[in-house]
C-alpha cells in the first residue's frame, strides 16, 4: 500500500521524537543504563515522549535559527535530562560525563544533514558547547549517540566540507552568532527512520517546503503493508496541528 503525507516542522519533531523513544538503543539504555537528553527543540519533544509528560519546551531550547543564528533567551533555565534505568536523576554536567559507559546513550540534535546521512551541529560556544562536552568522551568509550533530525534540514554540501569552511573566527559578517560546524557520529533518526521503527514502513522524501501551514514542511511517500501504512497515515494526520514552541532569542 502507498500513501503520501505532509509533515510540518512541529509534526516532524513529534514523529521523530516517537521514533527515538522506540529506538532499540534508547530502549535498552532506558532499561539498564543511562540516557542523556541534551537541550534542543526536537529533543524537547523527545524528552516528552520518553518521560510521558509535558516539559517546558521553550526553556529546553538552546541554539536555534529564526531570522538569524540565535540562542534561546531562556537557555540558562534548563539543563540536560539524565535518566538512569529510566528514572530521572540530577547530576552536575561533569558528573554526567564521568558516568557514561558502553550501553549508555546521548541524544543530540543537529542543524544540517547531507545527502549521505552525515549530521552537523552549529557551535557558537568557544568550548564547543554541549557537543564539545559529550562527543569525544562518547566516542572514546563506545557510548551511543542518537541524533534526531528532520529532513527539512537537508543540505546539498558535505557536512565535512562545511566544517572546514565555517568557524566563528573565519566569518566576517553574520546574521546572528558566527559559528562553526561539528560533524556528529551516531545513529541518525529522521522521519524516515522513525516511520520504519514505529510502523515497519518505508518512506521516500519527495518534496520540501510550501506556503502557509506548509512552510518548512516535508512530503513523504509511504510504502509497506496496509496495516502499517494506515497506522502511519493516521498518526501523521493527527499531528497536523502540532506546532513548534514560541522562542525568544538573545543574539
Amino acid at each position: 500500500m502507498k500513501a503520501t503525507i505532509v509533515l510540518g516542522p512541529g509534526a516532524s519533531k513529534r514523529l521523530i521524537a516517537k521514533g527515538v523513544a522506540a529506538q532499540p538503543l534508547v530502549r535498552r539504555a532506558l532499561a539498564s543504563g543511562t540516557v542523556v537528553i541534551t537541550l534542543g527543540t526536537t529533543n524537547a519533544a523527545v524528552a516528552e515522549e520518553i518521560l510521558g509528560r509535558p516539559i517546558d519546551r521553550e526553556a529546553f531550547a538552546a541554539g536555534f535559527v529564526d531570522d538569524r543564528w540565535n540562542v534561546a533567551a531562556r537557555v540558562s533555565e534548563a539543563r540536560e535530562i539524565v535518566l538512569r534505568k529510566g528514572q530521572p536523576v540530577v547530576l552536575p554536567p561533569q558528573e554526567i560525563v564521568e558516568l557514561l559507559q558502553v550501553g549508555d546513550v546521548v541524544i543530540k540534535g543537529g542543524n544540517a544533514i547531507d545527502p549521505w546521512g552525515t549530521v552537523g551541529v552549529l557551535t557558537a560556544a568557544k568550548d564547543g558547547g554541549t557537543v564539545g562536552r559529550y562527543l569525544s568522551p562518547a566516542l572514546a568509550r563506545g557510548v551511543d549517540l542518537v541524533i534526531p533530525i528532520s529532513l527539512a534540514k537537508l543540505v546539498q554540501t558535505l557536512i565535512l566540507d562545511l566544517a572546514r569552511e565555517l568557524g566563528s573566527g573565519r566569518i566576517d559578517l553574520s546574521m546572528g552568532l558566527p559559528a562553526g560546524m561539528q560533524p556528529l557520529v551516531g545513529e541518525v533518526v529522521t522521519e524516515v527512520e522513525a516511520l520504519e521503527i514505529l510502523f515497519g514502513v518505508s518512506a521516500l522524501h519527495v518534496a520540501s517546503g510550501g506556503i502557509g501551514r506548509g512552510a518548512g514542511s516535508i512530503s513523504l511517500l509511504l510504502d509497506g503493508p496496509e496495516a502499517g501504512v494506515q497506522a502511519a497515515f493516521t498518526l501523521a494526520s493527527s499531528l497536523v496541528a502540532e506546532e513548534d514552541p514560541p522562542l525568544e532569542g538573545a543574539a
